[in-house]
């Protein structure tokens, strides 16, 4: 487990996701792929219920230290690898299970973290800061889920998931990893680089996610991902403008939906006489 390094660590790194190319997935793990889950979803609910807290203990601490306590570094620095591990399961990128503990080094997919020095201001206006990276990975992930159904029929056909929505999929799951580092203040790095980087950005692949190059096919998916999950945002909140403006006229007007049901059977002044 990572303990608290002597110093802090000066700079900006940005969190690293490593993960392997796309391979043979069983169709029985992806057929029940979401039932598979459930007692992994109610081990990462109790422990992202823990890290609420001990992010909140991190924040006062940080203002007061300039870094991460030792504790907070050190539970978050578990914490987050295990829910990204679920994710990428959940979202088809791998086919085995994840282990029910925090420190899995033979797992497939990896989390590369450096908790160290922070800027004190950043922390104190961090959650006005985040909203940007916010939104992007809110809209990128919603698109997914979208057409995760289709995605879904996909795996469970050919058994593997493409190399383009492989692509697409891990620029996702590496970008919400980064908005959690930055929120919980594991890094002073600002999420970026959703798109991936660029050809020959390493001098050495270390992994199929490290460095990220996207394809233009997986470019394109993902571009589509953040138009799917703009039009969700978009039509939600027409729907819910709409919604709400009939309801303050009924409220105006002095009549509910339950009058208009019951209108017709109640003698009003037109029916007597």
């Amino acid at each position: 487990m990572w303990q608290a390094p002597p110093a802090p660590v000066s700079g900006e790194w940005l969190p690293v996701l490593d993960m392997p190319a796309p391979g043979p997935q069983s169709r029985w793990t992806v057929l029940l792929r979401f039932l598979l889950l459930i007692p992994q979803f109610v081990v990462v609910w109790v422990l992202s219920v823990a890290a609420f807290f001990v992010t909140v203990i991190g924040w006062f601490g940080a203002l007061v230290l300039g870094r991460l306590p030792g504790f907070v570094a050190d539970y978050l620095t578990a914490y987050l690898p295990y829910e990204t591990r679920v994710t990428a399961y959940l979202m088809l990128t791998v086919d085995r299970y994840p282990p029910f503990r925090f420190r899995a080094p033979e797992y497939p997919v990896q989390v590369g973290l450096r908790p160290g020095e922070l800027n004190r201001l950043a922390v104190l206006f961090r959650i006005i800061l985040v909203i940007p990276a916010s939104i992007v990975q809110g809209l990128a992930y919603a698109g997914w889920w979208l057409v995760s159904f289709i995605i879904w029929l996909v795996v469970l056909v050919l058994g593997r998931m493409p190399q383009p929505l492989y692509e697409a999929t891990t620029a996702i799951v590496r970008y919400r990893m980064r908005f959690t580092a930055y929120l919980v203040m594991l890094t002073s790095a600002y999420p970026k680089r959703l798109f991936g980087e660029e050809p020959g950005s390493e001098p050495e692949p270390v992994s199929a996610t490290r460095p990220l190059v996207l394809s233009g096919a997986g470019r394109g998916l993902l571009v589509l991902f953040l138009i799917l999950g703009l039009a969700s945002w978009a039509t939600s909140s027409v729907t819910a403008s709409v919604n709400s403006d009939e309801d303050d006229n009924d409220d105006n007007n002095g009549i509910n939906p339950t009058q208009h049901v019951m209108a017709p059977l109640v003698p009003g002044p037109a029916d007597q006489g």
